[in-house]
């Protein structure tokens, strides 16, 4: 196997070739894979397998294989990846060769734990203005930035060439804040606000909502209980919920049913000679 360089990484000269048409899943592992090759990187290592660096990133190799192959990148039989080459190619592909600037709008408990959040910055991305529509949070600090007023973001979008919007407001403000993000031509934003937001065809949205996310280990951890409840029980996972019963058993008719049924009812086509719709059938001409 040899390892090859995706056309258009850096290195190559000339104008930027358009990207390869990747599958979303492929696209949202990506990000997985060039953690765990910075994790690499920084520990010294030169190169990789595909399997350590599958159970790196939480995969299985093939899927890996797979997905780098979309990138042009096939290893070296009995060496690996090369770590270095790998996080250009990734980097280049998830376009993080430029630092992009962010806006953050909403610097209440979760906002500011974002604004200081040091691991944006060696991911390639710049938290580049923090705004707020509450006066009394204009005008502090947070990890060397200043507090602007929402209102300000126009002028803030042209000075920063704001690429993503960050929303960490109160759900009832959050649309509002889209509007205006998309308005000064922001096309890409990160949501945590727990709510849907509606935007113009075009802008990409991608939601992070903490809540959901526990409810659907809650879910598991319920499911988990519930499985293990099973050998006492002697039900389903599902009849094992509060609420939750066993589909009723068919009734068995009692025989003085089943005499009546047959009195009442007449017999079916074909059982008897002479039934309906049909002669009755002949005796053999030879015993």
């Amino acid at each position: 196997m040899s390892q090859h360089r995706h056309p258009g990484a850096p290195g190559r000269a000339g104008a930027v070739p358009a990207l390869p048409d990747l599958p979303e899943a492929t696209v949202a592992r990506l990000p997985e894979y060039l953690r765990a090759l910075h994790n690499l990187a920084d520990t010294g290592h030169e190169t990789v397998s595909s399997e350590g660096l599958a159970a790196a990133a939480g995969v299985n190799s093939a899927k890996l294989r797979k997905d780098l192959s979309h990138l042009g990148s096939y290893g070296t039989r009995g060496v690996g990846y090369d770590v270095t080459l790998l996080i250009e190619q990734i980097e280049f592909v998830l376009g993080l060769t430029q630092r992009r600037a962010v806006a953050l709008v909403g610097v209440g408990n979760l906002g500011h734990a974002l604004a200081g959040y040091d691991g944006f910055a060696s991911r390639g991305f710049r938290i580049a203005a923090l705004l707020d529509a509450d006066p009394s949070r204009v005008g502090e600090e947070i990890n060397g930035l200043v507090v602007r007023h929402v209102d300000e973001l126009p002028a803030v979008a042209v000075q920063e060439s704001i690429a993503i919007g960050v929303i960490a407001t109160p759900a009832a403000a959050a649309q509002s804040v889209a509007d205006q993000l998309v308005a000064v031509g922001v096309t890409s934003i990160l949501n945590f606000a727990p709510c849907v937001l509606s935007v113009p065809e075009g802008v990409d949205v991608r939601k992070v909502d903490l809540a959901i996310e526990l409810q659907i280990l809650s879910f598991h951890e319920h499911r988990k209980a519930s499985l293990t409840a099973l050998p006492a029980t002697g039900g389903s996972a599902l009849t094992a919920l509060p609420g939750a019963s066993r589909p009723p058993k068919p009734r068995r008719r009692s025989a003085r049913e089943t005499a009546r049924r047959r009195r009442v009812l007449p017999d079916r086509p074909g059982r008897h000679a002479g039934a309906a719709g049909r002669a009755p059938r002949r005796p053999h001409p030879h015993p």
